[in-house]
């Protein structure tokens, strides 16, 4: 009867630990961070200055991602920091391809205000491939301007 309840445990073990790397997702930073930053400038008055920078955190198994911005806003006179303002998040997004697998992606986006962006803030572009067979997508979304965003995707051939 003991050897029963030690190899129940030992069962029981193994599958309480096998569980978790079955279902672990793979999250991977993209490889192109981006910083803007503006100041507005009044003689004798208060300084502002405004940095933005974004980055996409991208799951390699399901080709879902994560948009995140952080930034921070500096006020200060002549003599001294007045303010110090930080702000940020993640904006999660959906899935580029529909199936799990082993992906890999990159992504950047123009930074406003640029000659770009017709319609608002810009827009980035993300590009995702199979590693384990020959897909690849490419993804632009931009500000429509009018509340939401418009995402169309293609697959490249050769």
């Amino acid at each position: 009867m003991n050897h029963v309840m030690k190899i129940c445990l030992g069962i029981a073990l193994w599958c309480v630990t096998l569980v978790p790397v079955a279902q672990a997702d793979d999250f991977k930073l993209s490889n192109n961070q981006r910083i803007s930053c503006s100041r507005g400038l009044s003689p004798g008055k208060l300084n502002t200055a405004t940095c933005k920078s974004y980055a996409y955190l991208f799951n390699v198994k399901t080709s879902e991602y994560f948009r995140c911005q952080v930034s921070l806003a500096l006020t200060r006179d002549n003599k001294e920091v007045i303010n110090v303002q930080t702000d940020g998040g993640c904006t999660k997004k959906p899935r580029i391809f529909d199936t799990d697998s082993n992906y890999s992606f990159d992504a950047t986006e123009t930074e406003p205000p640029n000659t770009n962006s017709f319609f608002g803030p810009g827009g980035y572009s993300v590009w995702a491939s199979d590693n384990t067979a020959r897909k690849l997508r490419g993804c632009i979304t931009i500000s429509s301007g009018l509340g939401s965003d418009i995402l169309k995707c293609l697959d490249m051939t050769s």
